[in-house]
């Protein structure tokens, strides 16, 4: 597979397309606000949902995401991989919503 740059989840841009990989109930119960949610094993069947434009991929720890941007890359997408994940961004207090109206969290 090929190498895709990474970045620190502290260090993901503001205006960044987030593209979010983990399951419905990883989303549910805590996501960044704005993020396309399309589970790992739907993306190849969701390309056309794919904004066009450099996406930062994110789950919730970095391994699925990895993966995902490997496999996007090869087939010509313009991607980051956000170390460390959801996790590493509920870390660095990056603001985030749930689905449930409950307090966020990474699950």
């Amino acid at each position: 597979m090929s190498d895709v740059p990474s970045v620190a989840a502290a260090a993901v841009p503001a205006d960044a397309t987030l593209l979010d990989v983990r399951e419905d109930d990883e989303w549910v119960a805590g996501h960044a606000d704005g993020a396309l949610h399309v589970p790992m094993s739907e993306v190849p069947q969701r390309l056309a949902e794919l904004p066009e434009g450099e996406l930062h991929v994110v789950c919730r720890a970095g391994g699925r995401s990895l993966r995902v941007a490997q496999w996007l890359a090869q087939n010509g997408y313009d991607v980051v991989n956000v170390e460390g994940g959801m996790g590493a961004w509920a870390d660095a207090g990056r603001p985030m919503v749930s689905e449930t109206g409950a307090e966020p969290f990474v699950r």
